[in-house]
């Protein structure tokens, strides 16, 4: 049963992926300049420093956890377990570096996380996962699950793009994060099926998604500067 539910939850999800696919696609194909690549990178930055509300608190909140369960190892937390919780972080922070190093190059000059910056469509989007994750519902924060990194679809595109220095900086680091998170969204089916134990619970998930999905594809269009219009958009949502 629940692979069947697995597929379900993967394509109510496709056609907001797929609009990602597009809105980055038409984005890198315009050939964009210095200012789109800097304005794009600290949004994205922004986000590889602040994860999904709900499972993910922000990189550091993560690693101080991590802190907190090292005394634990073997007692209260698997040793495989907590060296699997030390990949994950090492990972997320990689892509934060790697984004980083292509920034520092365009702006010729050492960056903080003060370089990076929320978007209002980014800023919507937090606060409607936080409020299916936070909801006390397991279906509702399953959904949010679902929703996080739309398919890697951005990264599958972005790594294709060919040019000089700069291009071949954000290839590496699509292609590095395509890489980690491919698998993602069948891993995030897989668990959220589990949450779903009667009819109404899928009908309930898929609405969440699609809402969250929705807003999702929002936040990607305003963060590569519009590259859709709406109706382009709703096209690809048919």
């Amino acid at each position: 049963m629940n692979n069947g539910i697995e597929s379900e939850l993967i394509r109510t999800a496709l056609p907001f992926w797929e609009a990602e696919t597009q809105i980055t696609r038409r984005f890198f194909s315009r050939n964009p300049s210095s200012d789109d690549h800097i304005f794009w990178l600290k949004a994205q930055l922004w986000k590889e420093l602040h994860p999904v509300d709900g499972y993910f608190t922000g990189l550091q909140k993560e690693l101080n956890q991590l802190v907190t369960l090292f005394p634990k190892i073997d007692k209260d937390i698997d040793r495989h377990r907590f060296h699997h919780l030390l990949e994950q972080m090492t990972q997320e922070f990689n892509h934060y570096v790697l984004m980083a190093d292509a920034l520092e190059y365009l702006l010729s000059r050492p960056i903080s996380a003060e370089d990076t910056f929320q978007l209002p469509q980014e800023k919507k989007l937090a606060a409607l996962r936080r409020s299916y994750a936070t909801s006390g519902s397991a279906v509702d924060k399953a959904a949010v699950l679902v929703t996080e990194g739309g398919g890697a679809r951005m990264f599958r595109e972005g790594r294709k793009i060919k040019g000089g220095r700069l291009e071949r900086m954000i290839a590496k680091a699509m292609e590095v994060i395509y890489q980690d998170e491919k698998h993602h969204y069948k891993e995030a089916a897989r668990e959220a099926a589990r949450a779903v134990k009667r009819p109404q619970d899928l009908r309930r998930m898929q609405k969440a998604v699609r809402e969250i999905s929705r807003q999702r594809v929002a936040m990607r269009n305003e963060m590569f500067r519009e590259p859709l219009t709406d109706q382009e958009i709703k096209n690809c949502l048919k």
